[in-house]
């Protein structure tokens, strides 16, 4: 059946356990975890999908992540995805969640933080290329055309709730 994730309605409340790829292909929201890294200095940890990648195929992105599994939480999901994708363990704190139209189908995305102190290993099958960007780079990248669309749209979305809570942005 594939990955399980919970179909949601418009309030993000559980309406069925379904696989991913119908939840996909039926238009039907779900729920997704992104992680932002950051190191010490505040630099944000930007990727490169690979190039045969399923799902945005050589597009820049500065969240990891991925389907919320039946049963777990946004936090959870967040902190599993950062490990099998960075290989950090952390536990990365909720900044909040918005519901996304999404380039391949509608979900609710959850946008948490970490501040990475340590080495990272990439898994090459999620990340062909990483660097730690400064905000202004970050700024400037995000409107490259090779961008993820749905990480776009999360970047704006986070300068406005940073703008809304006093704390500036790039």
């Amino acid at each position: 059946m594939g990955e399980l994730v919970e179909r949601v309605d418009e309030q993000d409340e559980l309406l069925a356990v379904v696989s991913r790829g119908e939840a996909i292909r039926r238009g039907w929201l779900h729920r997704i975890a992104t992680v932002v890294c950051r190191d010490p200095t505040g630099r944000t940890l930007v990727h490169r999908r690979p190039h045969d990648a399923s799902r945005f195929p050589g597009g820049f992105n500065w969240m990891l992540g991925g389907a919320v599994e039946a049963g777990e939480s946004y936090e959870e999901a967040a902190a599993r995805e950062l490990a099998e994708e960075l290989g950090v363990r952390a536990r990365p704190a909720f900044v909040f969640k918005f519901r996304c139209a999404g380039a391949i189908s509608p979900y609710w995305l959850g946008l948490h933080e970490v501040v990475v102190t340590g080495p990272v290993r990439p898994d090459p099958d999620e990340i062909a290329w990483h660097d730690w960007l400064t905000e202004p780079e970050l700024g400037e990248l995000v409107r490259h055309e090779a961008f993820v669309p749905d990480a776009r749209e999360a970047f704006d979305r986070y300068l406005a709730v940073r703008r809304d809570a006093g704390q500036g942005g790039p």
